[in-house]
């Protein structure tokens, strides 16, 4: 099984990059192979709505973006995590989310499998938000259950920590990396 992590913080070891991080080490000890990819570490253009995508199902711009593409389409799970941007997913996340419009057109459009394949997928979602108030994660688990669904990867759960701001700060956090390592052993076994 291949277990693919995306990193969406602009900020690189960061509390969702430490969360990712256990995520794929409990995957890993049963046995997964993991592999993540930091996001602001690309080069991934915004969608240009140019629709292009929609008569061949494949995006014309030609930049890492494909790299996602084929990341994707070989992966048995998705992990995303992002922390919450004015109380959505990051920039990077969101460049990402918004170049999935060729994989939605594949769908929807040309009534082809978004990934390639039609093998069951799963996905979670790895948030922290630096307030601490009810329905900070709310848009941006909007925007991750539409990716999915879109790209026919069935939302298994969420991974989110509120009032967590600070880099390292999830580390005083009582038990959110065991939280973490314990959820990658799940996604392995589910």
């Amino acid at each position: 099984m291949k277990i693919l992590g995306i990193a969406g913080s602009p900020r690189l070891g960061g509390n969702t990059d430490l969360l990712l991080a256990e995520v794929m080490r409990g995957a890993a000890s049963k046995g997964a192979e993991v592999k993540t990819i930091f996001l602001s570490q690309l080069n991934i253009a915004p969608c240009q709505h140019c629709d292009a995508c929609f008569k061949v199902g494949e995006c014309k711009i030609d930049d890492d973006m494909q790299l996602i593409y084929r990341e994707l389409a070989s992966a048995d799970r998705i992990v995303l995590a992002s922390p919450i941007h004015f109380m959505g997913v990051t920039a990077q996340a969101k460049a990402m989310i918004d170049r999935c419009q060729a994989l939605w057109a594949r769908k929807y459009k040309l009534n082809l499998p978004p990934l390639g394949d039609q093998r069951p997928r799963k996905g979670l979602f790895i948030s922290v938000g630096g307030r601490d108030v009810g329905k900070l994660f709310e848009p941006a688990l909007a925007t991750v259950r539409a990716l999915f669904s879109s790209l026919d990867i069935k939302y298994s759960g969420k991974l989110v920590f509120p009032g967590i701001d600070d880099k390292g700060a999830i580390k005083k956090h009582t038990d959110a990396l065991k939280q973490a390592y314990i959820a990658g052993q799940k996604l392995f076994e589910d």
